[in-house]
């Protein structure tokens, strides 16, 4: 099979990577600091964060189906923004900058709708690379 595990979690670890130098490149030019709660550094956090998350997803069960991997990250990040709701989180980003990056500190709807914003166009990709390299089955001869 073309597509190793190997290979599948290199692209995986690149993918993560590049989604979170971009969302704190993001925070760095437009807001100057990692903390920076701007709609431009927010919207665009959410939706890296979110295609973070399906890399991870990826990355650790590298032959899971593109939609279903998809369908993971996107309740996690659902379900990481509804523990959101208890209050935990906030009390949790007050300890350190990562914490309060990983689970944010108050639910915002917004959010919700930019998860997928992250997720779908990974998926696609992935979808589109699965299918060139997946072999023809030949027709049986007559």
């Amino acid at each position: 099979m073309l597509e190793t595990t190997r290979a599948v979690r290199a692209a995986a670890v690149v993918t993560a990577v590049v989604a979170l130098a971009v969302a704190f490149g993001i925070r760095a030019v437009a807001g100057g600091h990692l903390n920076s709660n701007g709609v431009l550094q927010q919207d665009s956090g959410t939706a890296l964060y979110a295609s973070a998350v399906y890399a991870g997803v990826v990355f650790l069960r590298p032959r899971m189906r593109p939609l279903l991997a998809g369908a993971w990250a996107l309740g996690f990040c659902w379900a990481i923004e509804a523990f959101q709701l208890t209050g935990v989180p906030r009390r949790l980003s007050e300890y350190h900058i990562l914490l309060r990056l990983i689970f944010g500190n108050a639910f915002d709807w917004t959010d919700v709708r930019w998860y997928p914003a992250g997720i779908v166009p990974l998926v696609v990709a992935h979808l589109a690379i699965r299918s060139r390299r997946r072999p023809r089955s030949t027709a049986a001869p007559r």
